[in-house]
């Protein structure tokens, strides 16, 4: 397993996104996102086939390993045992988080999803190492599923009755980065505001360091 530290560390976690990426492929997006300073790589996939998928993670996987950054596969348990990564994140229409956790053992992580201060308080219960908050603000078309935003107020009551470490989700960008830090968030999940960039590195950079502030 990759040299892990806690999740309440992590401040960027930088999710792959093959429709917001701009043709290039998962590798590369970790590539530059590692090299900006991503805490953690998730990588997510909607569209890949098994086989596919497999294969990407198994990419990211070496990457990750060699640079040293936690790897994290979002929703497939399976694919993430197949390449032993350093975990799974799981949404609430997912596996529930008590069978991931029961599946994987206590040595993987666990990060679940959560809109709720109930979802939050069960899945302190079901094992999960860290909270995914959101939507925050509003997605940028990556997850046109998620519905309206909670807003950063949402942060801060589930902050107030949870120990886990939270990660904001959900239209993340530099401008808004330090805002969910004040609201009680240890760290963000990014997608477009890094995957589509121009020069993913940089953009990488530049929230981490708004979230590092």
């Amino acid at each position: 397993m990759t040299d892990r530290i806690s999740p309440g560390l992590w401040r960027l976690h930088v999710l792959t996104d093959r429709k917001a990426s701009r043709g290039r492929s998962h590798l590369q997006v970790a590539e530059a996102a590692i090299a900006g300073g991503a805490d953690v790589l998730q990588l997510r996939d909607k569209e890949a086939s098994s086989g596919e998928l497999y294969l990407e993670a198994l990419q990211l996987r070496k990457l990750t390993r060699e640079a040293k950054v936690p790897f994290i596969v979002n929703d497939r348990l399976d694919i993430a045992l197949a390449v032993d990564a350093d975990g799974v994140h799981v949404g609430q229409s997912d596996l529930p988080a008590s069978v991931v956790r029961g599946i994987m053992g206590p040595g993987k992580i666990l990060g679940v999803s959560v809109g709720t201060v109930e979802e939050a308080i069960q899945a302190e219960k079901d094992g999960a190492d860290y909270l995914g908050v959101g939507p925050v603000f509003e997605a940028r078309g990556t997850k046109p599923d998620t519905g309206d935003p909670l807003g950063i107020d949402r942060i801060a009551l589930i902050r107030r009755r949870c120990r886990l470490p939270i990660v904001a989700i959900g239209g993340i960008d530099a401008d808004n980065a330090g805002k969910v830090r004040e609201a009680g968030a240890d760290g963000a999940a990014v997608i477009s505001a890094i995957v589509s960039a121009d020069d993913i590195e940089q953009a990488a950079r530049r929230v981490k360091r708004l979230l590092s502030g």
